[in-house]
């Protein structure tokens, strides 16, 4: 049989992070390929007396159906979080829990766009994203992104451009997968532009805890008096990504198309997990439990620049995060950046190809992604080491 596939579907592509993983079975591959938190960011052992205390005393609401918008404890203990650390929520917010912040960011361009609206992304940009927007039948069009976040005048071009721009999607701190911090100018003069074109901003904050060196910066939701931001995030990097639990912080009235979306996807997020989460927060020391994560990434970031900074000839130029998982690598012209991802998988190190994060999918791109958080200390020794020895050999 012929099977044609709706046409919101049929031009979707495979992430190339996931098909990338199908070829990492093979043991002898160093990965820095993954987005994955490092596994020694995970509280096993509390997270599991936590559980055995639910099955033994609350198997019945673990277990059973609950309400769409979430977990009533957690909800409310996500929303005392984001007002505390990050000033986030005003009289006419809801916080609702969704499947990994994944969802989050499909169910607000459900509830705004209509197929062939635009969605203004920084180029590049988180390919989930990218793929759930082209989903709903969105146009994904690129702002390139600067060492600290789009330029302003460059998104007002873009709106002028594109009157049929529903909304801007950004991951102003430690981006994916460039991971540079967008300036607290930037964030006030890119609110204010979207204010005077009554544009939602999607702010997608999944690595906004992870913060090891520099000053926090403000978020672009905790600037919201005009109902125009969306806020995304996760406990996935600073929890457990396998949960698959996240949240949205935004204006009630959006976030109830949001939820009638919901329950025609999956009608509630976990509940097991929803509980853990809340009970974890509220029993166990969260923030010193984040410390730790920003600790261990910390050390991982610096040993992965220093072998860069070691091996990588001065061709090669990467950026520096002060927080969050990635670094962004460009290779000069003369390296096609897709020959040497090839030879480098060929040498057992696996990256991600820079043009898997382009908001258009035919562009170029010169450049790779690279995670630390993941990989052992010796397999980032060893991995920068072959890549550095690699782009010598392609420069000549």
């Amino acid at each position: 049989m012929e099977y044609v596939f709706s046409d919101n579907l049929a031009s979707l592509k495979p992430s190339a992070i996931r098909e990338i993983f199908k070829s990492l079975s093979d043991p002898s591959i160093i990965s820095f390929a993954a987005g994955n938190p490092s596994p020694l960011s995970f509280p096993s052992k509390e997270l599991g007396e936590i559980s055995a205390d639910i099955f033994a005393n609350h198997a019945t609401a673990a277990l059973q159906y609950s309400i769409t918008e979430g977990y009533p404890p957690l909800r409310t203990a996500v929303a005392d979080r984001l007002s505390r650390i990050f000033g986030i929520g005003r009289d006419f917010d809801t916080t609702i829990i969704t499947s990994g912040g994944q969802q989050g960011l499909e169910l607000t361009c459900r509830a705004l766009c209509n197929p062939g609206d635009v969605v203004l992304c920084e180029n590049p940009s988180f390919i989930g994203a990218l793929n759930a927007f082209r989903a709903v039948g969105a146009k994904t069009v690129g702002i390139p992104l600067h060492e600290d976040g789009i330029d302003p005048a460059e998104l007002e071009k873009a709106l002028q451009e594109y009157p049929n721009t529903k909304m801007i999607y950004l991951i102003p701190t430690f981006q994916n997968p460039a991971g540079i911090t967008t300036s607290a100018e930037k964030r006030r003069a890119i609110y204010e532009i979207a204010r005077r074109h009554s544009v939602i901003i999607l702010e997608d904050n999944p690595y906004g805890e992870l913060r090891f060196a520099g000053e926090d910066v403000p978020t672009i939701k905790s600037m919201d008096e005009d109902g125009i931001v969306v806020y995304c995030s996760s406990f996935s990097k600073i929890l457990s990504a396998g949960m698959r639990v996240g949240f949205v912080c935004a204006p009630d009235k959006l976030v109830q198309k949001m939820v009638v979306a919901k329950q025609c996807e999956d009608v509630h997020t976990n509940i097991l997990f929803q509980m853990l989460c809340h009970r974890y927060m509220t029993e166990r020391d969260m923030d010193g439990h984040i410390a730790g994560i920003r600790t261990l990434y910390r050390e991982k970031c610096q040993l992965m620049l220093d072998c860069l900074d070691q091996h990588m000839p001065k061709e090669i130029h990467y950026t520096r995060p002060e927080g969050g998982l990635f670094i962004w690598c460009t290779l000069p012209d003369c390296i096609p950046m897709n020959d040497f991802v090839k030879r480098a998988i060929e040498r057992k190190v696996a990256v991600v190809p820079g043009t898997a994060f382009n908001c258009d999918t035919e562009a170029p791109s010169p450049s790779f992604r690279l995670n630390y958080s993941t990989p052992s200390d010796e397999d980032i020794r060893r991995g920068i080491q072959i890549l550095g020895e690699l782009a010598k050999e392609m420069l000549g």
